[in-house]
């Protein structure tokens, strides 16, 4: 992949950012727009970037924060070599988790952390003159919920999501709160069970009037998940089925590693799950295969 030089300008607009792209590390931004509900953000720019880069969302699980899962998970060096923006927004609310539970949270325009997250990647594509039809989404437990969240309630906005140890989209919704200590605990027991078809309309009701194109969706789930029980796994995949219209065709097992199994739906371009034997809460980043799912 042909990368270019950071150009005179991007230095300038980073500048005004607050950070530098050709410091390997995390920056701190204070500025990039509309922030509902209190959110953080920190970002990682690589020393060279594509010409029109693209952006991912990472984001952490109930209790950690964007600079704990940019410290945890192998993106950065990938960017280093690919070229691409690593978004780690933080959670200071609710123990640190994501609100996948809340009305505003779970309209588009809502008002809530998501308006807040998409706001992020608006700036980030402005900043760093990102590629929009690169914009992905990737994120561990509370993070994977969100990610779920993200992708039906701005659809328009990621081409692909790769999820690890969640739930499905709107399982929380109207429950106190979205931690461990504050939730309904039957979505996180895997005790909301729906049909595929009532999955999706929920989620189609987030962005109401919507009639465009879901992105690709990657799940990945322990089959010892006990915390977030291994059951949310068959939820997500009814709603990602009928989302985009694949059913079910085969699975293949030891792949990509030995004890996971694979679950291809259509023709396994538009959604795959990874069930993980023994592996409990949450499945260990894949971040290679990520990349791979969403063609960087």
């Amino acid at each position: 992949m042909k990368l270019a030089v950071v150009t005179s300008s991007l230095l300038a607009a980073l500048a005004s950012a607050g950070c530098s792209p050709v410091k390997r590390d995390i920056q701190p931004i204070t500025n990039w727009g509309g922030n509902p509900s209190g959110l953080n953000l920190h970002v990682y720019v690589p020393a060279r970037l594509t010409a029109k880069p693209a952006v991912i969302l990472a984001l952490h699980y109930c209790g950690g924060s964007g600079p704990a899962y940019s410290g945890q998970t192998k993106y950065n060096s990938l960017a280093d070599t690919q070229g691409f923006i690593v978004l780690y927004p933080s959670s200071p609310n609710d123990n640190n988790c994501w609100d996948v539970a809340t009305t505003k949270s779970l309209t588009h325009e809502g008002g809530g952390d998501s308006t807040g997250l998409a706001n992020m990647v608006r700036w980030a594509l402005t900043t760093y003159n990102g590629d929009p039809t690169k914009v992905f989404v990737t994120g561990s437990s509370s993070g994977c919920m969100m990610s779920n969240v993200m992708a039906v309630t701005y659809p328009d906005m990621f081409a692909a999501v790769s999820c690890y140890s969640g739930v499905a989209a709107g399982c929380l919704a109207g429950s106190p709160g979205a931690s461990p200590t504050t939730a309904d605990p039957t979505c996180a027991n895997g005790e909301i069970v729906k049909t595929g078809e009532q999955w999706a309309a929920q989620a189609r009701a987030m962005y109401p009037g919507y009639t465009g194109a879901y992105p690709r969706v990657q799940v990945w789930h322990g089959e010892a998940d006990f915390f977030v029980h291994y059951k949310n796994m068959a939820e997500i995949m009814k709603q990602w089925s009928s989302l985009l219209s694949v059913p079910f065709s085969k699975n293949n097992t030891d792949t990509p590693q030995s004890g996971y199994t694979q679950m291809i739906y259509g023709d396994g371009t538009k959604l795959v799950g990874y069930s993980a034997r023994g592996v409990g809460h949450t499945v260990p980043v894949h971040e290679e295969d990520d990349l791979r799912w969403f063609g960087i």
